[in-house]
């Protein structure tokens, strides 16, 4: 049976390589809808490849250029959020694939699950940002980030209640052994060589800060239903331990597998099933590997780490509050306005001026998109800076 796809972010890393376990599975997917930011060029391939019935771009005039792109195209081409959310609750996908990044994937997968679709997801903002918004729908989630999916691996067929840790591993990105006085110096493009994935800027630069870790630590509390005590970070260099679960009785579970995001993805997309893998490369060769490092994380040279715990045990809006600051602090790095340390610094001051006392234990969606904007603006003021990401 064919299952039809809806993939919001279509030509960014996530999306490109949900579109190759597409190709490999031709008989079991078809493509009913698209949507990408600015990449016109890259989605007008993709549309003519595989003739999706609708399509959304960022503005209008993109639209109008995507229309020059492919004059003989018939189908919906949209724009903007509402593009987004039109696309979620397309009535002709009932799988919603999110490879958005940033707190706009937060709308469009609120939509998709209200609308009763499965939600297959790699946007840890709807987690980080509306945990409590989604916990109500999680039997229609299936998680692409390789560490909640080999979590969720792990899980499969177990009693929840016998649960003692989670361990989400992490490389330590690329100055996992630098001094915090060399890390002051880290340049742009230092910062943007993973030693081990290959991903968007932004979620190169939040593994490099080990504030992607963190906010999976905060999606790992709301998917898997554990308090942050019971979530453990482990560094892990080699990135062949890809996260696990220890239990109550002594055993430890621990999903391995070779650096390629194509394994996560094709594995939520095919779950129940486990289909042959194509992809060259991906299996592993136990017989290859030397060692297998774990250590402990450093919360002082990593502050970003120890920010998403608190802002996690404060609650409310103030996981909301530290992914925004975090997103506008990052695309100032990215713009190279500010400095590398410059980001956990302004993350720090956002989250110590966050108030709490008036601030609503289960914001609404309106509440989060206020609190989006007031972070921002903070960041902003806080570096003295403008940018092109200011909304």
């Amino acid at each position: 049976m064919t299952e039809a796809l809806c993939i919001l972010g279509s030509t960014g890393s996530i999306g490109t390589q949900v579109l190759d376990v597409v190709r490999r599975f031709p008989e079991r997917f078809q493509v009913k809808a698209l949507a990408a930011g600015k990449n016109i060029e890259l989605l007008a391939s993709q549309v003519q490849e595989f003739q999706p019935g609708a399509v959304s771009v960022q503005t209008p005039e993109l639209a109008d250029a995507l229309r020059v792109l492919l004059p003989d195209y018939r189908g919906k081409i949209l724009t903007g959020v509402e593009g987004l959310n039109r696309l979620a609750e397309w009535p002709e996908a009932p799988t919603v694939i999110v490879g958005l990044v940033g707190l706009l994937g937060l709308e469009p997968s609120l939509k998709a699950l209200q609308a009763g679709k499965k939600l297959i997801t790699a946007n840890k903002e709807t987690f980080v940002a509306g945990g409590h918004l989604v916990s109500a729908y999680l039997d229609q989630i299936l998680p692409i980030d390789s560490e909640h999916s080999a979590i969720h691996q792990c899980l499969c067929g177990q009693d929840r209640a016998a649960i003692e840790t989670i361990y989400l591993t992490a490389s330590g990105g690329p100055f996992r052994t630098w001094s915090r006085e060399a890390m002051a110096s880290v340049t742009l493009e230092q910062a943007l060589k993973h030693p081990n994935w290959v991903m968007g800027p932004r979620i190169t630069i939040d593994s490099a800060t080990m504030m992607n870790k963190g906010l999976e630590v905060i999606e790992a509390h709301w998917l898997f239903g554990l308090p942050y005590e019971q979530i453990q970070v482990i560094v892990h260099p080699e990135s062949i331990l890809h996260s696990g679960v220890a239990f109550k009785d002594g055993s430890v579970l621990m999903q391995m597998g070779v650096a390629d995001m194509h394994v996560p993805i094709q594995y939520a997309m095919t779950y129940p099933e486990r289909l042959p893998n194509l992809e060259p490369g991906v299996k592993l060769d136990l017989l290859s590997l030397s060692s297998l490092n774990l250590e402990p994380p450093d919360f002082e040279r990593f502050p970003c780490l120890r920010l998403a715990y608190e802002a996690g045990r404060i609650g409310g809006g103030a996981t909301a509050v530290l992914n925004s600051a975090d997103e506008m602090a990052v695309q100032l790095f990215l713009e190279r306005k500010i400095g590398f340390m410059d980001i956990p610094r302004l993350l720090e001051a956002t989250l110590a001026s966050y108030d709490t006392l008036n601030a609503s234990l289960r914001p609404s969606l309106e509440e989060i998109q206020g609190l989006d904007t007031w972070a921002r603006r903070f960041v902003l003021e806080k570096s003295g800076r403008e940018s092109t990401l200011c909304s």
